[in-house]
């Protein structure tokens, strides 16, 4: 935890004796594996998403996975996505055996764009996957009124999406499939986990049986069976299940949601206020078809400002900051270095260019003012 004059981490888990309960509850209950909180969690979690379908794993990485897998991407295919983004999102199409096509970004919001994404399609785009960089909602519309005429499938990745909104629904509502993440660095956390939500009846289907090894019978349908019935292993599947003990917490973590958000967006106000004082600083802000969560509350450093972003970086690790480097750029990651792409020059300058700064439930105003006296003294070149 962060004191008055300790450090002040970017990020903290909001936990409290409701998780410590849920979580016991479980354990005596002897079931501990995917089951009924599973089940429960996955009910919550889509009524909350407004989504039909919501398919708990282990981790938004195996959601990914699945989802390329539902839609039909194979090898040979190209998947379009940004490079400004966790490796994790350039990862999944390649365990497909497809190729990443890396699309630039919007200098604002960070995300691709309608004309990011038309730009880099080819005869072999079998989907695109776009992301709500930090929490910023992808403009999906516009996306989708290039990919749909074509028979692109998009995936949203809304690893940090829970919270933020897109022309009034919450974001990943509209689209065909969506990933989120429960990492602990995310709004909602199960420690590791993540949910495929969807509104095609199929893919969730499916997606059930993949992530337990493509069961015809459910494990758990099968432990509450006196005399088991016999499984079938319907292709090649994977062992991408959630546990019980998680999606208590996610059930918990789920009901924090509207409390967090607006704790966060009120944190973000003040950085905001005091941020646009600074000549060379810009915050990340929502846009107009949205709301942000602030999941990441990302500043680029510009010319303007006296010191460059690893200059400011240190200058806050000086006063027992946290803060983070931006979201990086994967086609400069040495796992994805091969991979042929155009220029990039919006998602290099963001990369280059951009931190994050703290933002916790838990934060006190003296620790953001601690913050924002860092970012006035450093711009003072104190």
């Amino acid at each position: 935890m962060s004191g008055a004059s300790g450090r002040i981490n970017v990020m903290q888990p909001w936990f409290g004796p409701e998780e410590i309960a849920a979580v016991s509850e479980v354990i005596a209950s002897g079931w501990v594996a995917q089951g009924p909180k599973v089940a429960q969690f996955e009910t919550e979690f889509a009524h909350a998403q407004q989504v039909a379908h919501a398919v708990a794993t282990s981790s938004c990485t195996t959601v990914l996975h699945l989802a390329l897998v539902v839609a039909g991407v194979q090898a040979g295919d190209d998947v379009v996505l940004p490079s400004f983004s966790f490796v994790a999102t350039a990862n999944a199409p390649v365990y497909v055996g497809a190729r990443p096509v890396f699309a630039d970004v919007d200098p604002v919001t960070g995300n691709v764009t309608a004309a990011s994404v038309e730009a880099v399609l080819t005869d072999r785009t079998r989907a695109v996957i776009v992301v709500d960089q930090g929490g910023v909602p992808v403009d999906l519309d516009a996306i989708r009124a290039v990919t749909d005429p074509r028979g692109i499938v998009v995936v949203e990745d809304a690893a940090c999406g829970a919270g933020s909104t897109y022309r009034g629904r919450p974001v990943g509502a509209g689209a065909e499939v969506t990933a989120w993440s429960f990492h602990p660095r995310k709004i909602v956390t199960t420690g590791e986990g993540g949910m495929l939500t969807t509104s095609n009846p199929e893919w969730a289907a499916r997606a059930r049986r993949l992530r337990e090894h493509a069961m015809s019978v459910s494990a758990a349908d099968r432990h509450a069976s006196v005399l088991a019935p016999a499984e079938q292993y319907l292709e090649v599947g994977y062992n991408y299940r959630m546990t019980d003990l998680q999606a208590a917490v996610g059930i918990v973590q789920l009901g924090r949601l509207p409390e967090v958000v607006d704790r966060r967006r009120q944190i973000a106000a003040t950085y905001a206020k005091q941020i646009a004082e600074l000549p060379g600083l810009r915050a990340v802000a929502d846009p107009a078809w949205g709301t942000c969560n602030f999941q990441s509350f990302w500043v680029e450093v510009g010319e303007g400002y006296p010191v460059d972003r690893d200059g400011l970086l240190a200058h806050l690790a000086a006063a027992d900051v946290s803060a983070r480097r931006g979201i990086m750029a994967a086609h400069r990651q040495p796992a994805h270095a091969a991979v042929p792409h155009g220029p990039l020059p919006v998602t290099e300058h963001l990369t280059d260019s951009t931190l994050i700064l703290p933002v916790f439930h838990q934060m006190s105003e003296s620790e953001q003012a601690r913050v924002v006296d860092a970012l006035r003294s450093a711009g003072r070149g104190a």
